[in-house]
Parts: structure tokens; C-alpha cells; sequence
């Protein structure tokens, strides 16, 4: 993956050509059966992902956290967030103003409990991350607000790749 990460660096400058990269590359969609998925995760990590459900705030173990790394999927591994564009908006859960990559993420009308939201969902198994918001820092003005559950953090000082 660090070859095809470089090789894209060398010759894809381009948002276009990055797009392409992501979705001719990384984004092989991946299912799991429920009983892969039971087995695989924690009640709330399946609640959360599968089920659309919501942690509740200031609970999950990635709010507060200020490392440096990468946020992937909990439940595929694709990497989705960076900690440089992480940042606390308040409303209890982990925000970042941007994702690595648009193609990583499938944004759709959420009409749930009576309220017109986006839910983030991930491109390539469909896990159920959080939702965006228009009301976030610049320069993009978005605060995409994950469960804690729906996603890992690898440290950047991290030696041993996913």
C-alpha cells in the first residue's frame, strides 16, 4: 500500500486523478455477514455501524484524544480521517472538518428522529460513521461528527501497518 500510496503522489496531482485512484484501488466494496460482524465487534461498535445507531456524547474514547494519526473504519480499516484536520467542536463526539478523500465517504438525507441531517456512511462497506454538518470551522465550513465507535486511530509514530 506505501508503493501504490507513492506511486499516486508521483503521479496524480490533481483532485480529479485522486479520485479516480481511490476508486479504482482502495474502494473494492466489502461485505461481512451479521455473524462476522456480532463476532468482529462490540455491542455498541455493531449498534453504531449496522443499526445507524449514535453513542452517546462525551463517551466515546476518540473525543478528546489530540494524537496525531489516522481514523479508519472500524469495521473495513479504510482510512477516512486525519487528526490534522480533527478538531473540538463541542458537540461531544470526534469532529474533523474533512475527510482524506471525498470518494472515502457516502454522504445521504437522514430524516430520523424528525430532523433533516447527512449521514456519513463508509464508501466501502457502508458502515454507519455519524453525520456532517454546515456549521464548521474554515476553511471547508463542514464538521463531520463520528461516533467514537464507528472508527480506530492508528498513532502517526505507529511502526506496524493495518
Amino acid at each position: 500500500r506505501d508503493i501504490l500510496n507513492r506511486l499516486h503522489i508521483n503521479l496524480c496531482s490533481i483532485n480529479t486523478c485522486r479520485t479516480l485512484f481511490v476508486d479504482k484501488i482502495i474502494m473494492e466494496k466489502q461485505t461481512f455477514s451479521k455473524e462476522e460482524l456480532k463476532k468482529k465487534l462490540s455491542p455498541l461498535q455493531y449498534h453504531v455501524t449496522q443499526e445507524k445507531g449514535t453513542e452517546r456524547p462525551f463517551t466515546g474514547k476518540f473525543n478528546k484524544i489530540k494524537d496525531e494519526g489516522i481514523y479508519s473504519c472500524i469495521v473495513c480499516g479504510l482510512e477516512l480521517f486525519s487528526s490534522d484536520t480533527k478538531y473540538d467542536s463541542g458537540c461531544g463526539w470526534p469532529a474533523f472538518n474533512d475527510v482524506l478523500d471525498k470518494g472515502l465517504v457516502k454522504l445521504s438525507k437522514d430524516t430520523s428522529n424528525g430532523t433533516i441531517r447527512t449521514e456519513v456512511q463508509c464508501a466501502r462497506c457502508d458502515a454507519h460513521l455519524g453525520h456532517v454538518f454546515d456549521d464548521g470551522p474554515k476553511p471547508t465550513g463542514k464538521r463531520f461528527c463520528i461516533n467514537s465507535a464507528s472508527i480506530d486511530f492508528k498513532p502517526a509514530n505507529s511502526t506496524s501497518d493495518k
